[in-house]
């Protein structure tokens, strides 16, 4: 009788070789992690960019200060770096000037007290709910003329400045 011994390659798998499908679907997974995560990032930075309003509490605007009897300008003062300039940073006793066009969204910078800019008498940080809110909130500061808030989508960063016209 012959041998019967098979002379081909041996029948078990070859060790260490496994398909790539799982390590290619982790791969995928965490690519489109990271790419939701990046369009997260790049959507919530563009938020902050949010115009605030303002509204005085008498009938005229926080962009239109009142003219000086003399008719005089300030000399105009260089303006401070952005970063430190932007009124989410106003503290109480600091002053603020508006840089928009009349009748435009007022454009709030922190500046030096001088005549035409504003005196901040509080700062009321927390949700706000807007206009209304705001004049609310100011009302109960003696001495207010005007009022500035801020409303982003995140409700930490919401603040309201109850402010006085110098």
């Amino acid at each position: 009788m012959p041998d019967e011994t098979p002379s081909g390659p041996d029948p078990t798998p070859a060790p260490g070789r496994r398909g790539r499908g799982p390590l290619i679907a982790v791969l995928a997974v965490v690519l489109l992690l990271v790419v939701a995560a990046g369009g997260a990032f790049w959507f919530l930075r563009g938020q902050d960019d949010l115009a605030p309003v303002a509204a005085p509490a008498n009938s005229t605007t926080a962009a239109e200060p009142s003219a000086d009897a003399d008719g005089a300008e300030p000399p105009p003062s260089a303006p401070a770096p952005e970063s430190s300039a932007d009124p989410r940073f106003a503290k109480v006793g600091q002053c603020v000037r508006n840089d928009a066009a009349a009748g435009a969204k007022p454009k709030l910078l922190i500046t030096e007290c001088a005549a035409k800019s504003y005196e901040v008498l509080s700062r009321i940080d927390g949700a706000t709910s807007g206009e209304r809110d705001a004049e609310a909130k100011c009302d109960k500061v003696p001495g207010y003329t005007n009022w500035y808030f801020f409303d982003s989508e995140l409700d930490t960063l919401d603040f309201v400045l109850c402010l006085k016209q110098r």
